[in-house]
């Protein structure tokens, strides 16, 4: 088989009748999984930037066409990556009555997935999704959504937004981690130097912003994420 046609035969159910073909002996035989494994190495010492399937490449002490025996081009990687990163992640069983909290724990895990290697979820943007494990996810949240009442249609945008989200957020949470290693990281970073900065703001300009320096700045953790998430959520609630 041809890259492509293996990259088809990855997307197919585990039932699914695929056409063997026969290999050809290679010196050293890397299979998809290895070279998602040295990616994922990669990503997590210096970040999703660094990762081109030349670095890869040489991290596993071979030329970038043994790679391409397995993966067809750099965004086939990426599906990979989010593939992998999906197939750890759990599915509850669709609860009506729980709806809104398992969609929030579903959000959590693939946000703690995407923040142990900075910046992977750049990837997950634009991804037209063929990989299965990414399409289990997707089922997944579409089921406990139509569970809970939520309409097809909004249900189906609603999956898309809230995965859009996470990668967002995930992928500004790591370009705040990266720039605080810089020299002027305490100006950049520090909440009280920027509540400082908005609260003495020209207030005739402006009041607003003055008057609310520490809402506008307040939060720890993850409590922007899982306010955000909620508030999406609960904009699906079936009106009753």
């Amino acid at each position: 088989m041809n890259p492509r046609e293996r990259r088809a035969a990855r997307h197919q159910p585990p039932n699914a009748e695929v056409e063997a073909a026969p290999r050809r002996r290679r010196k050293t035989v890397f299979t998809p999984a290895q070279i998602v494994d040295t990616a994922l190495a990669l990503i997590s010492v210096e970040g999703y930037e660094a990762v081109t399937m030349r670095r890869v490449a040489a991290a596993l002490d071979t030329g970038p066409a043994s790679l391409y025996a397995h993966v067809v081009n750099k965004s086939d990687l990426d599906e990979l990556l989010i593939g992998r990163l999906c197939s750890e992640i759990a599915l509850p069983q669709p609860d009506p009555a729980a709806w809104r909290e398992q969609i929030r724990g579903v959000c959590g895990q693939i946000r703690d997935q995407y923040l142990r290697y900075p910046g992977v979820s750049r990837a997950a943007l634009a991804l037209a999704p063929t990989d299965l494990e990414v399409l289990r996810i997707s089922e997944g949240m579409l089921a406990i959504m139509l569970a809970g009442g939520v309409a097809p249609q909004a249900a189906a945008w609603a999956c898309d937004a809230l995965l859009l989200y996470v990668a967002a957020y995930c992928l500004e949470t790591s370009i705040r981690h990266q720039r605080a290693t810089t020299a002027d990281a305490p100006w950049v970073m520090d909440r009280d130097e920027l509540r400082a900065r908005l609260a003495g703001l020209p207030a005739a300009s402006f009041p607003t912003i003055v008057a609310h320096a520490a809402e506008l700045t307040a939060g720890d953790g993850h409590d922007r994420f899982d306010f955000t998430v909620a508030l999406m959520i609960d904009a699906l609630a079936p009106k009753m």
